[in-house]
């Protein structure tokens, strides 16, 4: 079969892939109320894989989360495993039943949250430094609620639809 042929075959059975989405978890316990979670400080323990499963950064955050009106603001500190130091602070907004809107400093335009159930769909666009570059990234987080104290997110990092790698976060309430 001529190679054409085979790649073809190939986009075409990936076009037919689906993928799960938030609602499936409705049913889930517990249920996960973001304002909630964050009403208190919170840890959280992570590492990024390139695609090849190499762990590249170990970090640690420490998030404490404040209320402004209707908005749950989180201001994220990263201590990475090399020494060096990050902040991001978000702004989330509710934007009806399930949904939220986010924005930070390094975000591109408005992340999109999806919650139902125990689970949380977050998507966004985020500049991020490497070795003195800044390269423009999309981000699909998915947040699962284990307990009324544990949160676990594993997050896909992709440019131009290519992943380049893999986050996993565990997030306890202090």
């Amino acid at each position: 079969m001529p190679r054409f042929l085979v790649s073809l075959l190939l986009l075409l059975s990936l076009g037919g892939c689906t993928h799960v989405g938030v609602e499936h978890y409705a049913n889930q316990q517990p249920q996960l109320d973001l304002q909630r979670f964050f009403s208190r400080p919170v840890k959280a323990w992570g590492i990024f894989e390139k695609r090849s499963g190499e762990v590249a950064k170990r970090f640690e955050v420490k998030i404490t989360s404040r209320r402004e009106g209707n908005a749950l603001i989180l201001d994220e500190r990263f201590l990475y495993s090399d020494g060096t130091r990050q902040q991001r602070v978000w702004t989330l907004t509710p934007d009806g039943p399930g949904r939220w809107r986010g924005r930070a400093g390094d975000v591109v335009g408005e992340a999109i949250g999806e919650v139902a159930g125990n689970a949380l769909r977050w998507r966004y666009r985020l500049h991020l430094p490497v070795d003195g570059s800044v390269y423009e990234v999309s981000f699909d987080d998915w947040m699962y609620l284990m307990d009324e104290d544990t949160l676990i997110n594993r997050s896909s990092m992709s440019k131009f639809g290519v992943e380049w790698g893999q986050v996993t976060l565990f997030f306890r309430r202090q």
